[in-house]
């Protein structure tokens, strides 16, 4: 992840783009990131979307990278560590959403008893 952070931060700086990149610049264009993610798949039937020809699939590896790219530009910002960010998200999921109760069913937590 530092290498990545190191990469992303240089980018920037060679451009001379850390100007443009406020937190909500980052947001905004991991949006638009996003919405490309999205698009890929669009119109695409649950099968279709589990089975990527090889164009479609270099596409999508670009788009994630795209994505990646703004969180790690993001989270810096912040001082943040997105592994960090993402393993402390799981353990907080892991109370709302205990595997003995929700195993199997796509409900929100607020959906189910904890009894």
């Amino acid at each position: 992840m530092e290498e990545l952070k190191k990469a992303v931060k240089q980018f920037a700086k060679e451009r001379d783009w850390e100007k443009y990149h406020s937190p909500k610049n980052l947001v905004m264009g991991l949006s638009v990131e996003v919405g490309e993610l999205m698009e890929l798949f669009l119109w695409l039937s649950d099968e279709e979307s589990k089975n990527l020809g090889q164009t479609k699939l270099n596409h999508l590896k670009e788009e994630i990278g795209d994505v990646m790219v703004y969180l790690v530009n993001l989270a810096d910002k912040f001082g943040l560590d997105p592994i960090e960010c993402a393993m402390a998200k799981l353990e907080i999921n892991e109370k709302k959403y205990p595997s003995h109760l929700v195993k199997g069913s796509a409900k929100k937590y607020n959906e189910y008893s904890q009894s």
